[in-house]
């Protein structure tokens, strides 16, 4: 009667999701501020003021311009905007026709896989990695390839992405700053990678696309450098979305950039397009295509995000957590106090504290906490994350 792969996916929601309404019912039953939810990484800090501002001109302006349909393809102004803001940023020499835009970073992602997949092709991901790539790569019919990265520092691991990479091998998808980790990728490690992904193409003799997917770029801390990825290979994708760096995540408005230096890449682009008909992605909302135009470079305040993860990082480390220190977006990747991340996080939920077993992320023995709350909830749960340690410690 239905298919049976979308039944699947709609009667088993992804853990992070299952988590944060476990969230809700259990806030129902003993109130809000007994409970420490960091299951999901939705922003506390408001929007910077641009937003409002721009709201509010365009809600006294013409009601039927402001309602109407952009192009297909995002309104025209909007990617030259944003084309030149990337140039003067990146260094880079696109133009409004590299430009796509989104209904957010999901729908960036899952246009610009459908419209790279062929039959047989395999995509990679490096572990640990949001569990939604799964079902975006697998949508397309293609198989996502996992390369686990070194648990020390969470960068790339070289030699085992080298060997993962096969005839069959159409993109790489490179999240960075991370979501679990928080980890930027270096320079070094991109440059490596780039080297690698070239000698490839060469040897199999076919194009291998680099999607980097890029909702946290701005999310850094200490002056940490996140790489643009078309300025070390010419192959690049970028997906972009305002939902984590405007705080708008329930908006959903994002883009696509494909570079100019890509083979044949009116090409891509075309196919770009393409595949958002055949989604049915086209014409993003115009309301916040039009707020977006006028808040370009603008950011959310980043320094409350990064006064969160100072506080979190430094408590748990002394009650005897291993944390994975993040250079940006705002999750922490604290390793499980058994060897079970599930078990873990179901011990935790006896303190009321809901983590993210990393098990959905491709990297099993960690839990992710999403430091996205006020920094009151953080101070309130410290006691609990003591507890839990000394539970295990004894």
């Amino acid at each position: 009667m239905v298919s049976k792969e979308m039944l699947q996916l709609g009667t088993n929601p992804s853990a992070i999701r299952d988590l944060f309404e476990y969230g809700n019912k259990r806030k129902a039953e003993i109130g809000a501020e007994n409970v420490f939810d960091f299951s999901i990484g939705n922003p506390s800090v408001p929007a910077p003021d641009c937003v409002k501002e721009a709201v509010q001109e365009l809600l006294e302006g013409d009601a039927v311009a402001l309602h109407s349909y952009t192009s297909a393809v995002g309104d025209m102004a909007l990617r030259q905007k944003l084309a030149d803001y990337v140039n003067d940023t990146q260094g880079t020499t696109l133009s409004a026709g590299n430009f796509y835009i989104t209904v957010g970073a999901a729908a960036s992602l899952t246009i610009t896989l459908k419209a790279l997949a062929e039959p047989e092709d395999e995509f990679i991901v490096f572990a640990p990695f949001f569990p939604e790539y799964r079902v975006f790569v697998e949508m397309t019919g293609s198989r996502l390839v996992v390369v686990q990265c070194d648990t020390k520092d969470f960068q790339i691991d070289l030699d085992a992405f080298e060997k993962a990479v096969t005839p069959n091998t159409k993109g790489v998808i490179v999240n960075s700053p991370n979501n679990p980790t928080g980890v930027v990728i270096t320079a070094d490690c991109i440059e490596q990678m780039c080297t690698i992904l070239r000698n490839k193409q060469s040897e199999y003799g076919k194009e291998i696309f680099l999607i980097a997917d890029e909702p946290y770029r701005e999310l850094v801390y200490d002056d940490v450098n996140v790489p643009y990825l078309m300025n070390y290979y010419d192959n690049t994708i970028v997906c972009y979305s305002y939902s984590k760096s405007l705080s708008l995540p329930g908006e959903r408005i994002g883009y696509i950039a494909v570079s100019d230096k890509a083979k044949d890449w009116k090409l891509v682009y075309a196919s770009v397009c393409g595949a958002g008909r055949a989604l049915g992605y086209v014409c993003a909302p115009s309301l916040f295509q039009k707020v977006i135009s006028r808040c370009i470079g603008q950011t959310s305040d980043v320094n409350i995000y990064k006064k969160n993860r100072d506080l979190l990082y430094q408590a748990l480390t002394e009650y005897g957590y291993r944390c994975i220190k993040p250079d940006g977006a705002f999750y922490l990747f604290v390793e499980a106090l058994e060897e079970d991340a599930a078990a873990f996080a179901e011990k935790a939920k006896e303190y009321e504290l809901l983590l993210v077993a990393s098990d959905s992320f491709g990297t099993p023995g960690f839990v992710r906490i999403s430091y996205c709350v006020s920094t009151e909830q953080i101070e309130a749960a410290l006691p609990a994350f003591q507890k839990l340690a000394e539970a295990y410690h004894e």
